[in-house]
């Protein structure tokens, strides 16, 4: 019986998710366009690996949550109300910095507000209050009700248009934080206010598969499960993409589905290969990443910046540039380079056995 021990393909999947997220986020110059964001609608392999960590977000705020009983102490609640502001600061301290190592220090009056690390906030802060203090058999009609609500906004509101000017999620986001503190490369900010309706439900699917993997006596069992409910939710995702496209930027009910489809079959496979097979040998490169992940993450973007402005960046690429001539691999390899370079710091952490917990 290993239903009260932690599961080694947890901590996997959410490494694979960092390393990944790392990876996509690093590339220099022209990239594969399989390791760029969807321009609008579509999703290519880039889209999946912050919605992965929303759904590993997800089943770990049940697996945490579940060893207080989800009683709403007050010790629970400050733990909840703390990380929640810690993280939503520091990604606003990230889009700070980006600013402030260019001698930009006062750069309030056009700091972007919106970033990962502060969706990660508030759909972490939003599922784990939702966690303590309602019943979890609404868990499913919540998530219906949310991708429902939000379905309307997008329908009613021009949700779907390439257009600020007429975009119910670019509007609502300029007339409460104005142009100047919004991510301006797509016609609406990809992790803006009314996203976040969408962006909570997707956690909260994440929740539902962290109570089946508890409910379930035996790791086979939370296999089938995940992989049922993976399956009905690419499905089905794919069946409401007719109507409601794939995409990212907008958080679209089709993307929430078939993302979350598509994490809880990766996770019912590692747990699979790793639980029951006991296939682990493969596993400390990305287990690095798991036990670390949010502390990598921040220290990615924080060295991202500080190697681009030193220009140790550039000449790096330059280099790999000259060995590796077509654009497209040099910025590969640059990439997996950068993901060396996060491991490494992550490797040392992991040695001593030091756990960031953000």
């Amino acid at each position: 019986m290993m239903e009260n021990k932690r599961l080694l393909s947890l901590d996997i999947l959410r490494g694979i998710t960092v390393a990944g997220m790392i990876l996509v986020n690093s590339g220099w110059g022209e990239s594969f366009e399989m390791l760029g964001h969807s321009a609008w609608n579509g999703m290519t392999p880039c889209d999946l690996v912050f919605p992965f960590f929303l759904f590993i977000m997800g089943i770990s705020c049940y697996l945490s949550l579940v060893k207080s009983d989800f009683k709403p102490t007050p010790k629970v609640i400050r733990r909840i109300v703390k990380r929640t502001v810690l993280l939503f600061a520091i990604g606003l301290f990230i889009n700070w910095f980006d600013h402030a190592i260019e001698g930009d220090l006062l750069c309030f009056g056009h700091l972007r507000i919106w970033a990962v690390l502060q969706r990660i906030a508030l759909c972490y802060g939003i599922v784990s209050l939702f966690a303590l203090f309602c019943n979890h058999k609404y868990t499913v009609p919540v998530i219906i009700g949310l991708l429902v609500i939000y379905t309307a906004i997008l329908l009613i509101g021009n949700g779907y248009a390439e257009d600020a000017t007429i975009n119910i999620l670019a509007q609502v986001d300029l007339k409460l934080f104005g142009y100047d503190h919004l991510y301006h490369h797509t016609p609406v900010d990809p992790e803006g206010l009314l996203g976040t309706i969408s962006a909570v439900a997707h956690t909260l699917l994440g929740f539902y598969c962290g109570r089946l993997i508890r409910q379930k006596d035996t790791v086979s069992d939370k296999v089938i499960a995940l992989f049922v409910v993976g399956t009905v939710c690419v499905i089905g995702g794919y069946l409401l993409s007719y109507g409601l496209p794939l995409n990212k930027c907008i958080w679209s009910p089709s993307y929430v589905f078939v993302t979350c489809g598509l994490a809880s079959l990766l996770q019912a496979f590692l747990m699979y290969v790793i639980d029951i097979q006991k296939k682990s040998g493969w596993t400390t490169f990305f287990h690095v990443f798991g036990v670390n992940a949010l502390a990598l993450y921040v220290s990615s973007e924080l060295l991202a910046i500080l190697l681009g402005h030193l220009g140790i960046s550039g000449w790096v690429c330059d280099g790999l540039h000259a060995v590796i001539t077509p654009d497209k691999w040099a910025s590969l390899a640059y990439a997996l380079y950068f993901v060396l370079l996060n491991f490494a710091i992550g490797y040392i952490l992991y040695r001593k056995k030091i756990y960031i917990k953000l």
